[in-house]
């Protein structure tokens, strides 16, 4: 299996429509970490991302008929622009799929490149059904955004490109995001059997870790639930043929968060000048967590910086967490004395440390609640922190690694009422879709008040919704069977400290 891969892959039809992209030293990067980074800037493709490669490979693969019939493809984002820039480079017509809720900076984008655009459905799964429907309806031939041997080729030629800009023999490890496989799967396949020693390490977002589920239970796997902030790997099942190949070549699958991709993009950027998308930062993410795991020191390591096809809007949101999964910054809730002089005394504690925010509102005569974010070098000054308050009598809360803290509570702090009975708090995810929001009131607002609501979007295909309902103990049991009824992923955070502290 691998030799054919091998074979395909150097044989691949790319470079009429893909760039040899450069392998770049990752100085700042590097010199922190103590080993060589490497990053293959797949950013730089003319679409963007690394998928006009796989695209193109397996369209130029078609016969004439085929071509002259035309193809089809569902996608909102980097598969849907590689194969309307490799159908316009073909001179074949293309038809792209893309749910309505696709933002429009990525429709224009199809369009651009000469695609015609079907906007259909509110997820991706129903724009997959309509495309294969209307491929079935005009003899059109379904591009596969990964689960294909001549796509899987086209992502391979990366792995080719790596062996010859940098001696193989000075590489320890490579890293490469995986959501339906079809790059890790090319990269490892001809990495491994060129260079077996070289290790070939597969990183997903922790929300969407299908290859790390179907390696556990020894089978392809579909999961319940899809986390969709890094929204180019957001895939619930791996694909058939890309299981084939990574099940045997992938010597590892690390996981990571949000937070550790958002420091990613930032330590990219700050290395390239170039925002990756948070699917193009995650390989760089599990690098890192590599790393530290394994104190490595002097090794040569190269990871896959797979697209930079962002949205504007998600870039506050990236900003905003990237300190903390840098772990450079350090939040927490501190009770002190509701009197004169307790604010000058607690910041004298806190020393000459900066201050990244604050935030406090009057609750009561005897105690004041602060939230308060801390600049830090990583966790062992973050517990440093922690243990001199707490020996200094304060009343400390960690809240670093808590998500309603991070999400909500911090922008609404001071929010306390003694008058609210019978509080639950939820935490949604709502699809951002018309009618969302009202799905939901009808669903729970006629029956049950809702006492405390927040809700934020950072640029992907849902909004994360913090949610205080009034429900009476005899409604328990109905109010999580029409929760259950709505089909929103939530959870139960009535008990989250930092809603205890701030809000209850």
């Amino acid at each position: 299996m691998l030799e054919k891969y091998t074979k395909k892959i150097l044989s691949a039809k790319v470079y009429e429509a893909a760039i040899e992209t450069p392998l770049e030293i990752a100085s700042s990067l590097s010199n922190r970490l103590g080993n060589q980074i490497l990053i293959k800037r797949e950013d730089l493709q003319s679409v963007f991302s690394f998928k006009i490669r796989g695209a193109y490979n397996m369209i130029a693969n078609l016969s004439k008929e085929q071509q002259q019939a035309g193809i089809i493809c569902a996608s909102a984002g980097n598969h849907a622009q590689g194969v309307a820039q490799s159908a316009k480079l073909m001179g074949i017509k293309a038809t792209i799929v893309m749910p309505v809720t696709t933002p429009p900076i990525k429709v224009s984008s199809v369009r651009s490149r000469g695609g015609k655009v079907v906007l259909h459905g509110d997820s991706f799964d129903e724009a997959y059904a309509h495309a294969v429907k209307l491929q079935q309806e005009n003899n059109l031939t379904f591009v596969h955004p990964y689960d294909d041997p001549d796509v899987i080729a086209g992502q391979g030629t990366i792995a080719r490109e790596m062996l010859h800009q940098h001696s193989p023999e000075k590489i320890d490890a490579v890293f490469v995001p995986v959501g339906g496989g079809g790059l890790a799967a090319g990269v490892s396949a001809y990495i491994k059997y060129l260079r077996p020693e070289i290790k070939v390490i597969a990183v997903e977002y922790e929300e969407s870790a299908c290859l790390d589920a179907a390696l556990k239970a020894g089978r392809r796997t579909s999961l319940k639930e899809v986390g969709l902030f890094a929204d180019g790997i957001a895939v619930a099942q791996i694909g058939k043929e890309t299981f084939k190949v990574l099940k045997d070549c992938i010597d590892e699958v690390i996981t990571v968060s949000a937070d550790e991709i958002c420091a990613a993009i930032k330590d990219i950027f700050d290395d390239t000048r170039s925002v990756a998308e948070p699917a193009g930062a995650t390989a760089t993410a599990g690098m890192k967590k590599y790393i530290e795991r394994n104190q490595l020191q002097g090794k040569t390591l190269v990871t896959v910086c797979s697209g930079a096809n962002v949205n504007f809007d998600r870039l506050r949101y990236v900003a905003e967490r990237a300190e903390v999964g840098e772990h450079h910054e350090a939040i927490f809730s501190v009770t002190i004395p509701e009197k004169p002089g307790s604010f000058k005394r607690f910041i004298s504690h806190i020393g000459k440390r900066q201050i990244t925010e604050f935030n406090y509102r009057y609750n009561d005569a005897s105690n004041a609640r602060i939230f308060v974010g801390l600049k830090t070098t990583g966790d062992d000054e973050r517990e440093t922190i922690l243990k001199r308050l707490q020996e200094d009598t304060y009343h400390v809360l960690d809240l670093t690694k808590n998500e309603v803290a991070k999400m909500h509570v911090r922008h609404m702090v001071g929010g306390h009422s003694a008058g609210v009975q019978n509080e639950l708090l939820l935490r949604f995810e709502f699809p951002e879709r018309p009618g969302a929001l009202l799905k939901f009131l009808n669903a729970l607002g006629g029956h049950w008040n809702i006492s405390l609501f927040h809700y934020r979007n950072h640029g992907a295909a849902y909004g994360r919704v913090l949610c205080g309902v009034q429900v009476p103990k005899e409604d328990i049991k109905d109010f999580y069977t029409k929760l259950d009824e709505l089909g929103y992923p939530y959870w139960d955070e009535s008990k989250n400290p930092a809603y205890e502290a701030f809000l209850s």
